[in-house]
C-alpha cells in the first residue's frame, strides 16, 4: 500500500464481528484485481464485540470515531481517509465489495459522486423489508427527486463512491441515517457531477437486528428533505391555503350560500379568512427560510426568489403592509358606521361580521407583511 492511496474503501462499523472479515476479504480481492493503490478503512463507532480486533487482523486500518450515529461514523472515516476517492458501504455483507468496478470507472470519468442503485441492480429475496422496498425508499426517493430536481432513483443506497475533497467541501454535519440524504441533496444543490450505477443488495449476514429503525429514521430523512426545501415546506402549501381562503372568502362575502340543505355563512367565512392568514404566514416563512439559508450557504440561490425580494424591498413591503392596515381600518369604520345606524344596540351579525372579519384579516395581514419586510431586511443586513 502506498503512502497516498488512490482509493479508500470505507466501512462504518458498530458490532459487526459476524461479517466484517468477509467484507474486508472482498474489498482486498477487488484492490488486488483492479491494480489500484488502496486502503481498507474501518470507522468504528464504539463496538463492544471483537469487530476491531477482527478488522485489524484481516489487514484493515481502524479509526475510532467518538461521534455516535451512522453519519457520525462516516464523517469521521471520510476525514481520516487517505485516498483521493472513497467508496463507502455497510460492513454487514449486504454489498459485494469485490464488484466495485462501475464505481471506480465512473469516478475515473470525472464523477464527483457515484450512487449505487439497488432497484436497478437487484434486491435479493430477504435483503430489504417489504415496507422499505415498496413504500419507504420509493416514497422518500420520489420526494427528494421532486424537491431537488434530482435524477437519482435510490437516495438511500449505502454503497456509493465519491471524491474525498468534493464531499468534504459540502460541510456535511448530520450524524444519523439522514446523512445519506444530506450528501445527495447538498451535492445536487452545489452542482456536483452525480452518476448512478446498478448494484446488488444481498441479505446481510448478521444474526442480530439491523441498526436501522424504520419509522424513526424514515422521519429523520423526511425532516431533512423538508428543512432543505422551503418551497415545499412553506411556499406551496401556503400559496394553496391563501388561494383557497381568498376564493372562499370572496364567495361568501356578499351573503350566505345554500347548497341543498347546507348553508354556508359567517362561520365558514371566518375559517376561510383564517386559512388566508395562515397561508400568507407560510409564504412569508418560505422567504425567511430562503434568505437565511441562501446567506448562510445552506441553500443555493434562486434567481426568481432573489428578484422578487429585491423588487419588493423594505420600503415597498412597508407600503404594502401599511396599505392593508388602512383597508382594514376602512372596513372597521364601515362596521362602526353600521353599528351607529342602529344606535349602538343589537345588530345583525350576518351583516356586521362581513365587515368586521375582512377588516381583522387585513389588519393581521398588513402587520404580517410590515414586520416581515423589516425581518427580511435584518436577515439580509446581518450577512452582508
Amino acid at each position: 500500500m502506498t503512502t497516498s492511496p488512490r482509493l479508500t474503501i470505507l466501512m462504518p462499523c458498530l458490532n459487526e464481528a459476524e461479517t466484517i472479515a468477509a467484507c474486508i476479504r472482498k474489498a482486498q480481492s477487488f484492490l488486488a484485481a483492479s491494480g489500484l493503490s488502496g486502503e481498507i478503512l474501518i470507522a468504528d463507532n464504539g463496538s463492544t464485540d471483537a469487530s476491531v480486533e477482527i478488522a485489524e487482523t484481516a489487514g484493515a486500518r481502524v479509526v475510532r470515531v467518538a461521534e455516535k450515529g451512522y453519519g457520525g461514523a462516516l464523517l469521521g472515516g471520510i476525514r481520516a481517509a487517505r485516498g483521493e476517492w472513497i467508496i463507502m458501504g455497510d460492513a454487514d455483507d449486504s454489498y459485494d465489495f469485490s464488484a466495485l468496478g462501475p464505481f471506480v470507472e465512473a469516478l475515473a470519468q470525472g464523477a464527483d459522486l457515484v450512487m449505487g442503485n439497488r432497484f436497478a441492480g437487484g434486491i435479493r429475496p430477504g435483503a430489504m423489508p417489504f415496507l422499505h422496498q415498496y413504500l419507504g425508499n420509493p416514497l422518500l426517493s420520489g420526494l427528494a427527486r421532486l424537491f431537488f430536481h434530482s435524477d437519482i432513483r435510490d437516495f438511500h443506497c449505502g454503497l456509493r463512491g465519491f471524491r474525498r475533497d468534493a464531499i468534504l467541501a459540502l460541510d456535511l454535519h448530520t450524524t444519523g441515517m439522514e446523512f445519506a440524504s444530506e450528501m445527495i441533496v447538498k451535492a445536487t444543490l452545489r452542482g456536483l457531477t452525480i452518476r448512478e450505477v446498478p448494484t446488488i443488495l444481498y441479505p446481510d449476514g448478521r444474526t442480530r437486528p439491523p441498526h436501522l429503525r424504520t419509522w424513526r429514521d424514515g422521519w429523520r430523512h423526511l425532516r431533512f428533505l423538508l428543512l432543505y426545501s422551503p418551497r415545499w415546506l412553506f411556499f406551496y402549501p401556503g400559496l394553496a391555503m391563501t388561494a383557497v381562503g381568498i376564493l372562499l372568502s370572496a364567495f361568501l362575502l356578499p351573503g350566505p350560500r345554500t347548497f341543498a340543505n347546507i348553508t354556508l355563512d359567517i362561520n365558514t367565512l371566518m375559517y376561510a379568512c383564517l386559512l388566508t392568514i395562515v397561508g400568507i404566514q407560510a409564504v412569508l416563512f418560505s422567504l425567511f427560510t430562503y434568505v437565511f439559508g441562501a446567506n448562510s450557504g445552506m441553500l443555493s440561490r434562486d434567481t426568481l426568489t432573489e428578484k422578487f425580494i429585491e423588487r419588493i424591498g423594505l420600503e415597498k413591503g412597508i407600503l404594502l403592509g401599511a396599505g392593508a392596515i388602512l383597508l382594514g381600518f376602512a372596513s372597521s369604520l364601515g362596521a362602526l358606521s353600521y353599528w351607529s345606524q342602529n344606535q349602538f344596540g343589537n345588530i345583525d351579525p350576518t351583516h356586521s361580521m362581513r365587515l368586521v372579519i375582512p377588516g381583522a384579516v387585513l389588519f393581521a395581514v398588513g402587520f404580517q407583511i410590515l414586520f416581515a419586510s423589516f425581518f427580511i431586511g435584518i436577515l439580509n443586513t446581518k450577512f452582508k
